[in-house]
């Protein structure tokens, strides 16, 4: 029967646990018939430095190593285990492994909770009375490219490197994929999360934010466990520097349960999660060409200080096309001043229109010295990265004179200190051999202009992050109801709540026609001209139940007796003129992410402007500063007329009323005020919409 060895102190991942010992073995036990001989196999291919122990009851020798019959019989406690048999022999081997102190284990085995009721059930028993970190199961499992673990049952194509980006993949076979990619991206880990019955993608990313051969983390998701320890993850790469880049598929579609607002029409599935990804500074990319450049480029470029840049090539239709690309990501082409374009014309031929983005032409074409000394010029100047569109010529052609290209760039980049990359504007002419010669020389790789341009706009995403102030975590919102539990609240009843929170809502009285009835209405001191509404339509405006402008005692009968027709309510309320915009503000429970913040123009045309974005909340003021920035309607907001920094604070202060009003009523699901009339001094609701949860 073995020792236990001492186990190193909890706490890496911050959850009370360690991961150190299951992803960075040094001892580990392999159990299982053929997909655990592969796993051999594949840390032997890649020169794992430590020890396999095999476990089998019957074979003798796995890939040249002897076999133990049992747990009981290895000749000490593995570092971590990688489970190959059946779901039911896993139940009891997990078990074992914990009471011996083994570090961890990656569960391969399928048929758990991805398998319905009974599955569900038999993976809860994995988690009972012992705290020893899982991988899975129903998972590729993890690689170690550092050290030359690889708990994998197939074929991967990292090599062994000293640093790189970590990969975080909900689905093994993208993961599996990922690892064979062709663009000079050479993961340093990889784990395969599988149905994650104990460690999560999040603990996985906190566990990396403390690595420091990871350059960059790679998630792919397609969900989120824990959106608190997401937070908390984000931020521990936020203190420690590491760029995380994201993929994230089956977005939720949770505001679609909610049919009767605006905001359900007008939010994007993926608006909450891309919130929750902006909070904590992660870059989100729409693809795995995206995916794989992007985690490259912040890998081995890192965070840029700003988004200006500056493209070089040969070609004006390369920089025809560089400069139209450029308006589909956050990065800018600023002219030269004219002592740095005086510099640069210095370099070239006078024929040579000296722009941004920069055609050099070919008159220097082939001298190293000319266009070491023009991209140098160039890189001299207020810029934050460069990018050099080469495309290199295909297998068997000469390629003589494309090198000296490739070598000034990389030394103008090293002279100045200027980040940068190259890009093709095909993915085949970029050849591995270019590719590596140019990753040696400290640049980025592009396999097109536009994962170019977006792995730079991500670099200055990150930079941004990392230069500013980290935002406080946020309360995740719990699970979400089924989509009949939802009702609303007549608007009255709404505007009541919204003014007993704070919020300016316009004085009003709700009647019907039998008030009018006695010559003597129930009406207070209203001053005209007033509004009558319908109350019941959740879309008045559309059901011709808004009468605006009424300006006397007279109108105002009138419009009682045509809105409240069957002893219908009609709200009565004061008009709020003066106003500089009207906006649709909504704040939504969106489970499990948290209370989301929408913004967009507001109004009768609000799903025809369709000018929206959404943040998590709370809310940091510049941040809502940068919110409305998106939006066409709030760079109006901000920059018309006198105090544009007043008007902030107004839509701060409302933004946090509703906030606190919703967490107050842990039954309310979403607020909505459309629209929101601000004036130069104030907000006020003029029409609200509140969804309950029943």
């Amino acid at each position: 029967m073995m020792a236990a060895t001492d186990r190193p102190a909890a706490g890496d991942t911050g959850m009370g646990r360690s991961l150190r010992r299951l992803l960075e073995p040094r001892t580990i036990a392999v159990i299982g018939g053929n997909p655990a001989l592969q796993a051999i196999r594949q840390s032997d291919r890649l020169g794992f430095d430590g020890t396999i122990w095999p476990v089998h009851p019957t074979r003798r020798s796995m890939a040249g190593n002897a076999v133990y019959r049992s747990l009981d019989e290895l000749p000490g406690v593995p570092d971590a285990a990688f489970v190959a048999v059946n779901r039911w022999a896993t139940v009891e081997i997990v078990h074992q492994l914990a009471r011996i102190g083994c570090g961890g284990a990656v569960l391969h085995a399928s048929g758990f909770a991805e398998a319905g009721t009974e599955g569900a059930e038999l993976q809860q028993r994995l988690l009972t009375g012992h705290d020893m970190p899982l991988v899975g199961p129903n998972c590729y499992g993890t690689i170690n490219a550092v050290n030359g673990a690889a708990m994998w049952p197939d074929v991967h194509g990292c090599c062994r490197v000293d640093n790189g980006p970590a990969l975080i993949s909900q689905s093994g076979n993208i993961a599996l994929n990922l690892t064979m990619n062709n663009r000079g991206v050479d993961f340093a880990h990889v784990v395969s999360v599988g149905n994650q019955a104990s460690v999560t993608a999040e603990e996985g990313l906190l566990y990396f934010a403390g690595r420091p051969e990871v350059t960059a983390v790679g998630l792919y998701l397609e969900s989120i466990n824990d959106p608190l320890e997401f937070g908390r993850a984000a931020l521990a790469c936020h203190e420690t520097g590491t760029p995380v880049v994201v993929l994230k598929t089956g977005r939720t579609d949770r505001a679609g349960l909610i049919t009767t607002s605006h905001t359900a029409a007008l939010a994007t599935p993926a608006a909450s999660y891309d919130a929750l990804f902006e909070r904590y500074g992660v870059v989100v990319v729409d693809s795995l060409p995206e995916f794989t450049t992007t985690l490259g480029v912040v890998g081995t470029i890192g965070p840029l200080p700003g988004n200006r840049l500056v493209s070089l090539s040969c070609s004006g239709g390369e920089a025809a096309l560089v400069a139209d690309r450029s308006v589909h990501y956050p990065v800018v082409f600023e002219p030269f001043a004219p002592e740095h374009t005086a510099r640069v014309r210095a370099t070239l031929s006078d024929l040579v229109t000296i722009t941004n983005p920069l055609d050099y032409h070919t008159f220097i074409w082939g001298d190293i010295a000319a266009l070491e000394q023009c991209f140098t010029e160039v890189l001299t100047g207020p810029v934050d990265a460069a990018m050099l569109v080469l495309d290199w010529p295909s297998a068997g052609s000469e390629d003589t004179e494309w090198w000296p290209t490739l070598r000034g760039f990389a030394s103008a980049s090293a002279t100045t200190g200027t980040r940068a990359l190259i890009a093709a504007g095909l993915a085949e002419n970029l050849p591995a051999r270019i590719r590596k010669y140019a990753t040696g020389q400290g640049l980025g790789v592009a396999y097109s202009i536009d994962e170019g341009l977006a792995g730079l706009a991500a670099a200055a995403a990150v930079g941004q992050w990392f230069a500013s102030e980290a935002p406080p975590l946020h309360l995740p919102a719990g699970d979400p109801e089924p989509a009949e539990s939802y009702r609303t609240i007549d608007e009255p009843s709404a505007k009541t709540l919204l003014r007993e929170a704070g919020v300016n809502v316009p004085r009003g009285v709700v009647l019907t026609v039998a008030d009018l009835a006695g010559g003597n209405p129930p009406i207070p001191r209203l001053r005209f001209p007033l509004v009558a509404k319908a109350v019941g339509p959740d879309h008045k405006t559309d059901l011709g139940g808004v009468i605006t402008d009424i300006g006397t005692p007279d109108e105002l009968a009138t419009a009682v007796h045509r809105l409240g027709d069957r002893a219908r309510p009609v709200l009565v309320e004061e008009q709020v003129t003066g106003g500089v915009v009207e906006l649709l503000v909504s704040v939504r429970r969106d489970a499990p992410i948290g209370h989301v913040l929408t913004l967009g123009a507001g109004g009768t045309l609000v799903e025809l402007l369709a000018d929206t974005t959404t943040l998590l909340l709370p809310a940091l003021t510049p941040v809502l500063h940068r919110a409305l920035g998106r939006i066409r309607i709030g760079r109006r907001l901000l920059g018309s007329g006198d105090g544009p920094r007043a008007r902030l604070d107004t839509m701060n202060s409302v933004t946090h009323r509703m906030l606190n009003l919703m967490r107050e009523h842990p039954e309310l699901v979403e607020i909505e005020i459309n629209p929101l009339v601000v004036t130069s001094d104030a907000a006020w609701a003029v029409d609200a919409l509140i969804t309950i949860s029943q």
